[in-house]
């Protein structure tokens, strides 16, 4: 970090510049004291030798689960594919600067949203490729595996479902731990229906629509912007579909494999299928959401914890034409 000092401070400068030039980001997030604790595990971890195995596990003990013996750890070191991963991430993460800042005004956003919230460490690590699980939290500590984000075309990613790498990238990074916190503020779905489960993702979308003012919604989605543009263009009429098939309060658990789990498309079961980008029901969610919010003068928390049924009814949503 400190052979970056210039080329951050900078950095940090021209962040808190633009977002005081933005509308979206309120001046009070700015001023709340936030300093971020980040440790690249990763290339500490890289750089030791194998006889400072022990000292690290007395560094960074939770990093060290106690059923695995040094030999373990050892044998990680040796790994040829480890040591490829390694070199892949120190390529594309040369610096952890830029992320380091967006991760500081993201947990800003939530100090300012839940006065609650402490800002845990981050450790940077080698995940092995665990695109299922990226991030993880736990306590005071989170940890993002660098190694899910080296870009879509990454030739490690061959075998990977196309949907999933695409995903796969720096800019999506903050977003992943924004997804991830906003689980801990928005209760699980006490309705089974298709609806309850909409809704639920909708709200954490919208959280997260709060909590990173400054990035676009396609990004938060995980879709392109080709994507996302297909979704305003025929919310109308998926709505329609939805309705007139009256799924909205069906509980059958194939709706959520067609309409709200990671998929490379939605399955309507029409020839639009294969044009429509996967998680089509998230999206829905989020609209209605926004509804209910711009129609109600709910406060946030009563945004994420009224019931399905009351939200949809009270959100008056109608589809953009």
């Amino acid at each position: 970090m400190k052979s970056s000092f210039y080329w951050g401070l900078g950095l940090v400068f021209g962040l808190l510049f633009s977002c005081a030039d933005s509308p979206e980001v309120k001046p009070e997030v700015l001023d709340i004291a936030m300093q971020t604790e980040l440790v690249r595990f990763d290339l500490e971890f890289d750089r030791a030798q194998e006889s400072e195995i022990p000292k690290l596990k007395t560094k960074y003990p939770r990093l060290f689960p106690q059923q695995y013996p040094d030999s373990f750890w050892v044998a990680k070191k040796r790994d040829t594919l480890l040591q490829a991963l390694a070199r892949e991430v120190q390529a594309a993460f040369p610096d952890f600067t830029q992320q380091e800042e967006e991760l500081n005004l993201l947990f800003k956003h939530i100090k300012y949203y839940f006065s609650d919230f402490q800002a845990p460490t981050i450790f940077t690590v080698i995940s092995e490729v665990d695109y299922k699980d990226p991030v993880l939290w736990a306590g005071d500590q989170m940890s993002i595996g660098l190694d899910n984000y080296l870009g879509a075309d990454h030739p490690f990613y061959e075998g990977i479902p196309l949907y999933i790498s695409a995903n796969m990238k720096s800019d999506q990074i903050v977003a992943d731990v924004a997804n991830l916190a906003s689980r801990a503020y928005v209760p699980p779905a006490r309705n089974r229906s298709f609806l309850g489960q909409m809704l639920y993702h909708g709200k954490l979308l919208y959280l997260q629509t709060l909590l990173m003012p400054l990035e676009s919604e396609s990004t938060l989605m995980g879709y392109s912007d080709a994507q996302y543009q297909w979704a305003t263009e025929n919310e109308m009429d998926i709505w329609r579909y939805f309705v007139e098939r009256e799924v909205l309060y069906d509980t059958n658990p194939k709706l959520l494999n067609q309409f709200i789990n990671p998929a490379p498309f939605s399955k309507f079961y029409l020839e639009i299928d294969n044009e429509s980008p996967g998680r089509i029901g998230r999206y829905m969610g989020l609209q209605m959401v926004k509804a209910f919010a711009e129609n109600t003068d709910s406060s946030l928390a009563e945004i994420l914890t009224t019931p399905a049924d009351q939200l949809y009814q009270q959100s008056k949503y109608k589809p953009k034409k």
